[in-house]
């Protein structure tokens, strides 16, 4: 027994470490944790869920930093049986399900365009949607042991997943502003990027549609690639504006299915009161914390005596997403206590407002009101930290998303300088993670 425990333990620590890993590197402990039953270069998770960081990654950093939404959402095609037909490289993608290959659950075993250049992937999904993807799965060669490993695979794929799931659901604060910043900097960047080419494609193909010209065969084959790029690129902006965006109806249905057990159990009629269909879309820091609030308000009321009937509402002005929640109890919620100031605390990370209205043996009437839009950005002024030149040059690498070797190689500095470097700024600006140092930057203007 001592013997198979000792064998046990790092099996043990991995599983701790990956339950209690925050998002900013779950990916590298799942990999930490699968690389005993299966060698990979790189692994890439990919969740709808996180607006703001939709990728979590880690491995080769010449796959990791070049690997775009679009190679996930083919791969992710494949995994689903979707026929996508060629992968970027021009060749077949995929040689088929991993079952046949002795592995045990849903996957994809094939080759595919990662981080711009094909690689043999391993693929699988979750139940919450989201996608793993191993570049240059290694099996081990015995087929037993191949076949245990592909279950442990997925049991340590599931355990993060809900990880993920569970954090984006309480996510604290300034995980939501630093959401918000960058998915409205990604929104920012792709709609730049698709008017600039879009420009230039129609020009192009208005050139060469053009009778002067006399090679009618060139041109015709420069039309059709020409064509194809710009459906491509209004394509590649269409799904970043789904990653961040949420329609209404389809938020308030999963707050639907996330009260559904408290609705059986507890015997409290849990009444909704359904938003307009046509109401404008949801960023997606604003649905995922407009549920988590009425989740909380909901618990809140449940925990007073005599509460029989709670409703829930949800509407839209075009700017502010308008929540009303109301109970039949006692009135006796108190907008002091922890859990209700906790919900404060969210409201007030995304500039909205909440207010408790109480009537002594009446209920409780809640209403909180979220801005759809990100406050107006302003100039950054970041002059009070007294930062020196090459510390705010790392701090706006690093509100640009950029990782440590990056920075470094931006700079031209080793990656312990730039460590360096971050202490220092950690210090100066009250941060105690990288992620609040992030957020704070966006807060003051600096991207």
């Amino acid at each position: 027994m001592p013997r198979l425990v000792g064998e046990a333990q790092p099996l043990l620590e991995a599983i701790a470490a990956l339950s209690t890993a925050p998002l900013a590197t779950i990916a590298q402990r799942l990999r930490e944790a699968t690389l005993p039953y299966l060698g990979s270069t790189a692994l890439v998770i990919f969740t709808e869920d996180c607006t703001g960081r939709p990728q979590k990654k880690a491995g080769d950093e010449s796959i990791i930093s070049r690997v775009s939404i679009a190679e996930l959402d083919h791969i992710r095609a494949s995994l689903r049986g979707d026929d996508p037909g060629k992968d970027g490289s021009g060749e077949d993608a995929g040689t088929g399900s991993w079952q046949g290959a002795g592995w045990q659950g849903d996957g994809w075993l094939g080759e595919a365009v990662l981080g711009g250049e094909p690689h043999p992937v391993l693929a699988l999904s979750s139940p919450s949607n989201a996608l793993l993807v191993l570049a240059d799965p290694q099996p081990l060669p015995d087929p037993a042991q191949h076949a245990a490993a592909g279950r442990m695979l997925r049991y340590l794929w599931t355990l993060a997943a809900e990880r993920i799931r569970e954090k984006v659901a309480d996510a604290p604060p300034s995980y939501l502003i630093e959401s918000r910043a960058a998915s409205a900097e990604r929104v920012r960047v792709t709609a730049e990027l698709v008017d600039r080419h879009s420009t230039t494609l129609e020009t192009l193909l208005a050139a060469l549609r053009s009778p002067a010209l006399d090679d009618n065969a060139a041109r015709r084959s420069a039309t059709d690639v020409a064509a194809k790029a710009l459906v491509g690129l209004r394509t590649l902006n269409d799904r970043t504006t789904e990653l961040v965006e949420e329609p209404v109806a389809t938020a308030f249905q999963r707050l639907r299915e996330d009260l559904k057990p408290l609705m059986n159990f507890s015997g409290i009629d849990v009444q909704f009161i359904e938003p307009p269909v046509n109401g404008r879309a949801l960023p997606g820091e604003v649905a995922h914390a407009a549920r988590a609030i009425v989740r909380g308000l909901v618990l809140a009321m449940v925990d007073q005596s005599g509460v029989r009937r709670i409703r829930t509402q949800w509407d839209c002005d075009g700017e502010n997403l308008l929540v009303n929640v109301r109970d039949d109890g006692p009135g006796e919620l108190s907008a002091e206590a922890p859990n209700m100031a906790r919900l404060a605390q969210r409201v007030e990370a995304l500039d909205g407002s909440m207010s408790v209205d109480v009537m002594p043996g009446w209920g409780a009437d809640v209403a909180v009101s979220l801005p759809l839009d990100p406050p107006a950005r302003h100039l950054a002024d970041v002059s009070d930290w007294k930062l020196g030149e090459r510390e705010l040059e790392v701090l706006q690498l690093l509100a640009a998303g950029q990782r440590n070797r990056a920075i470094a190689v931006k700079l031209h500095i080793s990656e312990n300088t730039v460590k360096f470097h971050l202490r220092n700024i950690y210090r100066k600006v009250g941060a105690s993670s990288r992620t609040e140092a992030i957020a704070m930057a966006h807060s003051n203007g600096l991207r």
